[in-house]
Order: structure tokens, then sequence, then C-alpha cells
């Protein structure tokens, strides 16, 4: 079971929503839509995607991570690389 499994439906709830408005966007360009208004979508986009991922990350601390140490050895010292790994991609994009 991952850690997200409790919220499985509200995720991707979300990113239904999200999926709908990258459509929209399709159709703002499709449509020659003003640019600041599709660039305004885009970053309202970009920050639901963003939750979305803050809340995974969440999710895998504390299930994932938590277990893998509680556990200790290699496995944790892989499970705290990997969380960092994952951290520091969020954070570039």
């Amino acid at each position: 079971m991952r850690g997200y499994t409790g919220d499985r439906d509200g995720y991707l709830k979300r990113l239904r929503r999200i999926e709908g408005q990258i459509r929209g966007l399709q159709r703002m360009v499709e449509s020659d839509e003003y640019c600041i208004d599709i660039l305004t979508q885009i970053a309202a986009a970009t920050k639901a995607l963003q939750a979305v991922s803050l809340g995974l990350m969440d999710e895998h601390l504390k299930h994932c991570v938590a277990e893998a140490i509680a556990e200790g050895g290699e496995t944790a010292d892989a499970k705290v690389r990997e969380a960092s790994d994952a951290i520091a991609r969020l954070v570039r994009s």
C-alpha cells in the first residue's frame, strides 16, 4: 500500500481538474486568446500541480520514509536519499 492510497480519490479528483485546466489552455490557444490570460491560467495549473506534488511528498515522507527509517539500515538511507532527490527536482521545477 502506498502512502497516498488513503486519499487516492482526492488526488485523482484534483488531477482530473488539472487535466480540465490544460484542455482549457488548449482551447484558449486555439481561440487565439490574449497572451496574459493564457499565462494566468498556466500559472494556476502549475500551482495546482505543485499542490498535488507537495501532498504526495508529504504522504511519502510520513509513510514510506518513516517506515524505512523505523526498519533502519541501507533501505532507510536509500529512502531518505530518494526523497531528497525528489525534493530537489521539485524545487528546480
